[in-house]
């Protein structure tokens, strides 16, 4: 990963304003745009995940729910630390609520968010050592061509991808099932993902 320049604070401002100002998507959007990101420039840890749900779409906080406290664990940090901008930045896939198939379940992150915006966020967060890849949007967009064919199977190589990423499946009760055909996850990259994320504070 190439190292980023640092942002002047009205930089930071001026580009965070008009990200949360976006309007790109909001004709597929059924509850309308409301871009959820968070992040100082200080922050060390970056979390790329898929999309807001609806619950952190009407909050406007990051991870807000069940998901979210299922992550905490996982890093081994609390709600204060987690939501401490000036260590832990979080930006998504899709910064917006996408809305839901008809048969159940969040639509993918809306594809003209990454493109148009992540390069230029993440040029505000100078200092971010590490970099964890929630989900198999974030990893599909950001191991093209070094992932391995499945999401399991790339979460598994998960030494391959050190120091910058660290691939991990998403945090939702769907996971629950997938934790335990993995055991391998709670005994080898959990402790190693706690001890990173401890470094970093």
């Amino acid at each position: 990963m190439r190292a980023l320049p640092l942002a002047r604070k009205d930089s930071f401002d001026s580009v965070l304003a008009e990200l949360r100002a976006c309007t790109v998507c909001a004709p597929h959007l059924p509850l309308g745009p409301r871009p959820v990101v968070r992040g100082l420039p200080t922050a060390r840890l970056l979390i790329t995940s898929q999309a807001p749900g609806t619950k952190v779409h009407e909050t406007g906080l990051s991870f807000n729910d069940r998901s979210g406290d299922r992550l905490r664990a996982w890093l081994g940090v609390d709600r204060d630390a987690f939501y401490d901008e000036s260590r832990i930045a979080i930006l998504p896939m899709g910064f917006c609520y996408p809305g839901r198939y008809e048969r159940g379940g969040d639509l993918p992150p809306r594809p003209e968010c990454a493109p148009l915006w992540h390069e230029r966020v993440r040029a505000l967060w100078p200092r971010i050592a590490l970099t964890l890849l929630v989900g198999s949007y974030a990893i599909d967009y950001y191991l093209k061509g070094e992932k391995r064919p499945s999401m399991t199977e790339t979460v598994r190589a998960w030494r391959d991808y050190l120091p910058d990423f660290l691939p991990l499946p998403h945090p939702s009760w769907r996971t629950t099932l997938w934790e335990k055909k993995n055991p391998w996850f709670a005994a080898e990259v959990l402790p190693e993902l706690r001890r990173r994320v401890a470094a970093l504070r």
